[in-house]
């Protein structure tokens, strides 16, 4: 911890941070104040120190306080790249500034994708299955059975293009894959937070944009949709019975989103009835997904426990992001991943 003085600007830790980057916080100001403590709760967190902070890197909602007890706040950096958990918070609907740590999961979650797209095209469950039954398939299975598909050629569309979707994009069009995207606005350029060498800030890989109210249109032209939208109350069952119409039967959906995003009714029937060949599926509508779950059930689905986002690296690079954002924020620029209020994302 540094030593308070009058002048001190309080920051204060709750997420996880080792504390070997304190000294890059602290090299930023000397009149930086910080306070490193590590909770999940606002009352472990005393009043006097809710008075004076104005600076708060925090990875939970629970420890966000009542907006009375925090006058002198201006900017919550989230550990979490999603808004969507905080923002019937009342805080949000203050004048404090919210940023995400949008950026921090687009290398581990776009190998994830990757992962999955390739697994299914190079037939992994089917050769997994005949190897457990130790048994080598007949030449009439095996030119049949387990010929895999090749991703070059192939068109992937992917619904949000941010710092995930550019990343994913990139690995895409290393394997020679034909890339369209859908999102919000028509400026392509990235604005967020990107690491060196990551993504497509220029917005140049897609061979074609689309709108939101494309996105059937993109659908049909797809053989892998990548789902990869913030959860909101536009996207919220965006991929309802219409969008799964809309695809070729011979699509592979991957979300990485969040569940909701998928009506369930009408993902569980597209995968029964076979309006879809497949899918791979890292978030639900519960979590953890209950035993019983028809999903669990289905012989074309790929089931990840939301640890697509998972990574070794998540504590660094979510602090470099942070730590980033603290330099621009003392010398009045503009911040990275500032969360829009009316979009919440």
């Amino acid at each position: 911890m540094t030593q308070k003085t009058d002048r001190s600007r309080i920051v204060l830790v709750t997420a996880h941070f080792e504390e070997h980057w304190l000294e890059r916080l602290q090299d930023l100001s000397p009149d930086l104040h910080i306070e490193l403590r590590p909770t999940n709760s606002d009352k472990a967190i005393d009043d006097d120190m809710w008075r004076d902070v104005e600076i708060l890197y925090t990875s939970f909602a629970t420890i966000l306080p009542a907006p009375e007890k925090v006058p002198n706040l201006r900017w919550i950096q989230l550990y979490s790249a999603g808004a969507d958990r905080i923002t019937s918070n009342p805080l949000f609907q203050t004048s404090v500034i919210f940023t995400s740590a949008s950026g921090v999961h687009a290398i581990n979650m776009a190998e994830h994708v990757l992962c999955m797209v390739l697994a299914w095209f190079h037939r992994l469950p089917q050769i997994l299955e005949q190897q457990q039954r130790a048994q080598w398939p007949p030449n009439s299975l095996r030119s049949t059975l387990y010929v895999a598909e090749e991703l070059r050629g192939k068109t992937m569309g992917i619904v949000g293009y941010g710092s995930i979707g550019r990343q994913i994009a990139r690995l895409a069009n290393a394997f020679g894959m034909r890339v369209l995207a859908m999102q919000r606005g028509t400026d392509h350029r990235y604005h967020g937070f990107q690491f060196p060498e990551i993504g497509d800030p220029e917005g140049i890989l897609p061979n074609r944009y689309y709108t939101a109210d494309q996105l059937h249109i993109m659908l049909n032209e797809s053989d892998v949709v990548v789902v990869a939208v913030p959860l909101t109350t536009k996207t919220r069952e965006l991929f309802d019975d219409s969008a799964f119409q809309a695809m070729k039967p011979a699509t592979f959906l991957v979300n990485i989103a969040r569940g909701e995003v998928c009506k369930e009714a009408s993902l569980i029937r597209a995968l029964a009835e076979k309006q879809i060949a497949g899918a791979a599926l890292d978030v639900f509508h519960q979590e953890p997904l209950p035993a019983n779950h028809p999903l669990w059930y289905l012989p074309n689905v790929f089931i990840t426990p939301h640890s697509a986002g998972l990574s070794p690296l998540y504590n660094e690079r979510a602090a470099m992001i942070f730590v980033e954002n603290l330099r621009r924020y003392l010398a009045n620029q503009s911040l990275y991943n500032v969360v829009d209020k009316t979009l919440g994302y």
